[in-house]
């Protein structure tokens, strides 16, 4: 599946461009990080490509296919997640996801097998005879996400998905997620939490004021971490850090260390309980800005629109 967005335009109250000129595409397999300020304009270039709404320029195609041209048939490939999900106290978790798996048309057994599915891939079996109202922030993130994966789409967009989100709750969306491109769908995420797209995402895109910046980033596997020791420590601490158990390099850093590891928070615990280990208890101990984050800030003015 190929995702292609040809210089997309939208205007609001006569000259307002929300999206300005936008182009970019991705595919199969791709997790694209969607950034840019408050008011660039990416919630609105996503409810155009899940075909809510229509630009006043350019388009859309999957496969071909345009989202303007072709809206049923575009939106039978596509999956959103909105970053709300309406409660109710009359509707189960599985009559949710009941109804839209038949508004996507599917009919007799396959709406049962469908339901039960994604239930099960985002460990809402246990949940289905709840209702939406008396869920936690975490669980209706992921009826959202199932009710947009019921018809097995192919492209998943995804709008601040982990916004509100506690800790557990976002590291078992990103590996969601992750699993998500491994199986082939074309995936769209945008957040504000940069780390986080870093991790899970196979690159990005990062607008403001409609506009696509000339920046990209792919993930990293690694990351850097400052350390700092007390003094009877620190000084002598470079032999003790390469020989810790997931530190890949280490080198002086003015009254510190840095250390590479591999990326993401887990790996970073990991580190940490080594070093305590060791009794390297360091008072220092900060992740140093992800490159996503890093170009993020030099490529953005942070103009709200």
């Amino acid at each position: 599946m190929n995702v292609d967005v040809n210089g997309l335009v939208k205007i609001f109250n006569r000259d307002f461009r929300a999206v300005d000129g936008l182009s970019f595409s991705f595919s199969s397999g791709d997790v694209v990080g969607f950034v840019g300020p408050n008011g660039a304009g990416k919630t609105t270039t996503m409810r155009i490509m899940a075909t809510l709404d229509v630009p006043d320029a350019g388009d859309v195609t999957l496969d071909g296919v345009s989202v303007l041209d072709n809206p049923r048939e575009a939106h039978r490939m596509i999956g959103f997640m909105p970053d709300d999900l309406p409660s109710r106290a009359d509707t189960t978790v599985d009559e949710y996801l009941d109804f839209f798996a038949r508004a996507y048309g599917l009919r007799g057994a396959a709406v049962g097998k469908s339901v039960a599915g994604v239930e099960e891939f985002t460990g809402l079996t246990d949940f289905r005879d709840r209702t939406l109202n008396a869920l936690s922030k975490g669980m209706k993130q992921r009826v959202s996400l199932a009710r947009a994966l019921v018809h097995d789409p192919a492209v998943l967009i995804m709008d601040e998905p982990a916004n509100g989100l506690d800790p557990r709750a976002r590291i078992e969306l990103r590996e969601l997620v992750k699993a998500l491109g491994e199986n082939g769908k074309a995936i769209l995420i945008s957040s504000h939490i940069l780390s986080e797209l870093e991790e899970m995402c196979t690159a990005s895109v990062i607008i403001e004021s409609g506009k696509r910046l000339n920046a990209e980033v792919k993930a990293s596997e690694e990351t850097w971490i400052k350390l700092r020791f007390l003094p009877s420590i620190n000084e002598n601490a470079l032999p003790l850090l390469l020989e810790t158990p997931g530190v890949l390099a280490a080198e002086s850093s003015g009254n510190g260390w840095r250390v590479k590891t591999a990326a993401g928070d887990e790996a970073a615990a990991t580190l940490a309980g080594h070093l305590f280990a060791k009794q390297l208890v360091p008072i220092l101990f900060e992740p140093e800005l992800g490159k996503l984050e890093d170009v993020f800030m030099h490529v953005t003015k942070g103009t709200l629109a």
